[in-house]
């Protein structure tokens, strides 16, 4: 049963959290030990509640996975694991992760159960609701960066904002197409917000948020105060990282058919991976290298 504990918790989706280490990155604080160890324990503390929603998604979506041609194989859906059990595990953990965050402050505790009460709503409810479905997987996103830097006490920026709503909307409509045009005639009855979807209408979209992303990106590197803050211009260097990274999703997704899972698509396919690794070690390059004092904390 602890195998199939830790397979629901799913591990692998935890990647998604390291978007808590954002702000400790881009704030030149990541070489300091007590900051690096305060975002570390958010991350951790994101990874416990990442965990209980994945286990009570899967409790609300038990009858639904069962359709799903990959889903059918989770310890819920396939009978190894209880839903008593389930129950016992999802509340205990968010419990415990919940107590926990009140070690980084009272903002970060209340992000912390922001971010639980929305993915709540989005298990029983928003997932559901067209549009609304998508967007509440992006405020997910936005709330673990903005959480990440509440926990080192520095200030997230407005650009950063703008850029992690939309790259969360482009991943969250990705996976909505990659769902439609997968199960077909069964995409309702696994999802009821697909059935307001078309692959036209999702093509649209993705089209609107690939370019308004491309371009928020290339203004943050670019604008006046983000060369003030980092004594350098160079930030726009990574541009080419980005505008590859975005291609090579869309080409994976459109002829490759992927993009059910971005989390496994970013573990599995290694020209995405390298990409990302090498944009992530050129911002660090660019931002520590520059000059300039780190962005000051306010406690």
């Amino acid at each position: 049963m602890i195998r199939a504990i830790l397979v629901s918790l799913r591990p692998h989706q935890w990647t998604k959290n390291l978007l808590v280490f954002a702000a400790l990155a881009l704030s030149k604080h990541l070489f300091e030990r007590e900051a690096f160890l305060r975002a570390l324990l958010a991350f951790a503390i994101f990874c416990g509640l990442s965990g209980t929603i994945y286990v009570i998604n899967d409790l609300t979506d038990l009858a639904r996975d069962r359709l799903h041609p990959r889903k059918k194989h989770r310890p819920l859906a396939s009978g190894a694991l209880s839903p008593g059990a389930a129950r016992g595990v999802a509340g205990g953990l968010g419990l415990a992760c919940l107590g926990l965050s009140w070690l980084l402050g009272w903002d970060f505790a209340l992000a912390a159960l922001l971010y639980t009460l929305l993915n709540l709503a989005y298990s029983f409810r928003l997932k559901e609701i067209v549009i609304v479905d998508v967007l509440s997987i992006s405020m997910g996103f936005l709330l673990r960066g903005v959480a990440g830097a509440l926990a080192i006490s520095v200030q997230f920026s407005d650009w950063l904002i703008v850029c992690t709503i939309l790259l969360a909307l482009f991943l969250a409509l990705a996976k909505r197409r990659h769902e439609l045009t997968s199960l077909s005639d069964a995409a309702p009855g696994h999802r009821p917000s697909l059935a307001e979807y078309s692959p036209y209408l999702l093509d649209q979209m993705i089209s609107v948020v690939t370019a308004s992303c491309l371009m928020a990106y290339a203004f943050y590197t670019m604008a006046p105060e983000t060369v003030e803050k980092y004594r350098t211009d160079r930030l726009a260097w990574t541009i080419p990282f980005v505008l590859y990274g975005i291609f090579r999703y869309l080409y994976l997704v459109h002829q490759r058919d992927q993009g059910g899972s971005p989390t496994d698509l970013l573990l599995t396919d290694r020209p995405l991976l390298v990409d990302v690794a090498l944009w992530a070690l050129s911002i660090v390059l660019i931002v520590y290298t520059a000059g300039g004092a780190p962005m000051p904390r306010t406690r």
